[in-house]
Order: C-alpha cells, then sequence, then structure tokens
C-alpha cells in the first residue's frame, strides 16, 4: 500500500486564489488491479487485457490492468484558474499535468521503471489503467530534461505550434506580436516564429524578461508595465501594423491591438490571464468594428484539437532542440507541499518559462 499526498480545491476562487482555497490530505492507495474479462465466474483473459472490451449485455465484467506512478514533476498553468470554477467541484483534486514514472504495473503498455505524462492532478501517487496517460518518447535524450515533457516539449510547446501552424497559418516576412512573451507559451511562440523567418514582438512585465526575450532572438521586446503608452510602445515595435497576434492576456492589452492589425490580420486566442481573477467582468471596448473594417479573423483554441499529430511535432520540436534552435527556461519549485504557492506565483507572473514543482 502506497501513502498518497494530494491538493484539494477546498473551495472556489473568489478573486485571486489564496492559501485557505487549497487542503493537502492523504490517501491509502489499492493495489493495481491485474487485467482480465470476466464471464460469470471464468476470467477468459488476464495481464494480456490492456483495453477495454465491448461488452456484450451483461454477461461479462472488463477490468483494465493497471499501473501506479509516481510524480516527478508537476504543472501548474494558467489555465487550471478558469478551468477549476467550470470543471470541478469543492472538494476535488486539483487538475493538472505531470511527469510520473511508473513504480508498479499489471499492464505490459506501461512497463516498471518507464516515464509517463499524465493528467494526474495534483497528486503524488496514482493507480489508474492508463487511460490519458502517454509514454515519454523512447528516444528522449539523456541530456534533455523530462520536466519539458510538460513544458517546451508538451503541452505549452504544442500550444505555440499549433497556434502557429494550424490557427495563424504563418508565413514567412509576417509580423508577429505575442504577450505574456516570457512564459511557458509565449517564449516559445516567438523563437519558433523566428524559425519561419517572421519579425516577432514581444511584451512581458520585467526587466528581466525583456533581456532574456532578446537573447532568445525576439526583434523587438519592451516592459508593458512601464512604457508611458501601450499603444505608441507597439507603434513603435512595428509602425506598419502586424499580421498576426497570439494572444494569451485578453482585456485592454487585446483592445489596443486590434486597431493596429493588418488588413486581413489573424488573431490567435490562446489565454486570457488578465480577465482570469476578476471579480467582475470587465467590459468594452468592443471589437466588432475594427473586425469588420479590417476583415479580421479571430480564433480561439485548445491544444487538444491536434492531439493526433503530437508525436510527429514533438519529434520536430526535439530536433529543433538538438539543433540549439529552441530552447527554454524552467521556473521551478522544490517540494510538493509548495504547489499552491507555486500556482498562486505563476498567476503574477513571477515565472519565467514553464513553471514547474520538482517532487
Amino acid at each position: 500500500m502506497v501513502q498518497a499526498k494530494s491538493w484539494i480545491l477546498k473551495q472556489h476562487f473568489e478573486g485571486f486564489p489564496k492559501d485557505s482555497d487549497f487542503e493537502l490530505k492523504q490517501e491509502q492507495l489499492p493495489e493495481p488491479k491485474d487485467g482480465g474479462w470476466w464471464l460469470k465466474e471464468f476470467v477468459f483473459s488476464t495481464l494480456d487485457c490492456i483495453c477495454v472490451f465491448s461488452v456484450v449485455g451483461n454477461s461479462c465484467v472488463t477490468v483494465v490492468a493497471e499501473v501506479l506512478v509516481e510524480a516527478v514533476f508537476l504543472s501548474v498553468d494558467p489555465y487550471m484558474r478558469p478551468y477549476s470554477r467550470v470543471r470541478m467541484q469543492p472538494g476535488d483534486v486539483m487538475i493538472g499535468t505531470q511527469v510520473a514514472k511508473v513504480i508498479q504495473s499489471n499492464n505490459p503498455a506501461f512497463p516498471v521503471g518507464c516515464h509517463v505524462v499524465g493528467r494526474c492532478g495534483w497528486r503524488t501517487n496514482t493507480v489508474l489503467d492508463g487511460t490519458g496517460l502517454t509514454r515519454v518518447l523512447n528516444d528522449w535524450p539523456q541530456d534533455v530534461p523530462l520536466s519539458l515533457a510538460i513544458g517546451g516539449l508538451g503541452m505549452p510547446g504544442l500550444t505555440a505550434l499549433y497556434g502557429l501552424e494550424e490557427v495563424l497559418a504563418i508565413k514567412p516576412g509576417e509580423t508577429l506580436l505575442v504577450n505574456a512573451a516570457a512564459g511557458a507559451v509565449g517564449s516559445v511562440v516567438g523563437q519558433i516564429a523566428k524559425l519561419k523567418g517572421c519579425k516577432v514582438v514581444g511584451s512581458a512585465g520585467s526587466d528581466a524578461k525583456v533581456a532574456y526575450l532578446k537573447e532568445l532572438g525576439f526583434d523587438h521586446v519592451f516592459n508593458y508595465k512601464t512604457v508611458p503608452s501601450l499603444e505608441e510602445a507597439l507603434k513603435q515595435a512595428s509602425p506598419e501594423g502586424y499580421d498576426c497576434f497570439f494572444d494569451n492576456v485578453g482585456g485592454l492589452f487585446s483592445s489596443v491591438v486590434l486597431p493596429q492589425m493588418k488588413y486581413l490580420g489573424r488573431i490567435a486566442v490562446c489565454g486570457g490571464i488578465s480577465l482570469y481573477n476578476d471579480e467582475e467582468p470587465q467590459t468594452g471596448p468592443y471589437p466588432h468594428l475594427n473586425m469588420i473594417f479590417k476583415e479580421l479573423r479571430m480564433e480561439g483554441f485548445l491544444v487538444g484539437r491536434w492531439e493526433h499529430k503530437n508525436e510527429e511535432s514533438l519529434k520536430r520540436m526535439l530536433a529543433w532542440v538538438k539543433e540549439g534552435k529552441l530552447k527554454f527556461r524552467e521556473h521551478v519549485t522544490v517540494g510538493f507541499e509548495n504547489m499552491p504557492a507555486a500556482f498562486m506565483g505563476m498567476l503574477k507572473g513571477e515565472n519565467t518559462g514553464k513553471a514547474i514543482i520538482k517532487v
């Protein structure tokens, strides 16, 4: 038996999250189950069962072989804030993804010792049947941190890639604007856009982040907190306007950008972190006239739409890493007990690059 720890959403967040919204709990996990297909009292298959068979009537019961995993790295991401309201109830384990090691297995697809990425939530250990688990690529280089599987070579990196390629369909020679540019997604967006021959303008919330983005090769970066005028800063960075806008922030920032989009410009709406902690919804200005007169295309998206492409996409991105064309920075918090603090720090913008927790 394994004693597991988990962080519970004690109550829905009202405004910015606080320590009292979370509760740390312990539970004793059961042993992973063997797989089998039971008809009345006879077993027709055991460990070979690694998928769910169709059930004919009520004559059989299928149990999928289970595994026990142990978290190695856990992720905190902006999406957890709005999703906690619509996908969770008080008492639920906080949602999230982790890199975990299989420490017990009755499932040949996930042998003991392999590493997986799973949507296990904020847990130190989890027993599950393999649903939602993905093995880390077999050819994962030893000199590439496994934590990147939930960062630049995981969901955030894929979000950047698909937002650029599938939503914006970005082309060489175009000008791209990305906000929250020093975050887990934004920092990858800018680098991939440069690889594709684009001019890249980024905004970030500190001078240190601005310096980091310049190191990554962004053409122009500014600190949105210190510029006298956001409108003027955007005009100075690209007087001719913007072909593409990768929006992670929403709110006022987006309203200022829209008049500076070029005719037939495209906008990928990835996030709205400026809105997540509002107790009262923000109102206007409204985008309609700019959208109409400039014939803009604005599309919201979730990375899961292109899940069928993930393996090929990750191999492409891993090749860029090996060639030194794609770089990552991580903001590491040590200790499972510090997850709420890491989550709140990420929402405040304390991280440069991906915010992760090392168990």
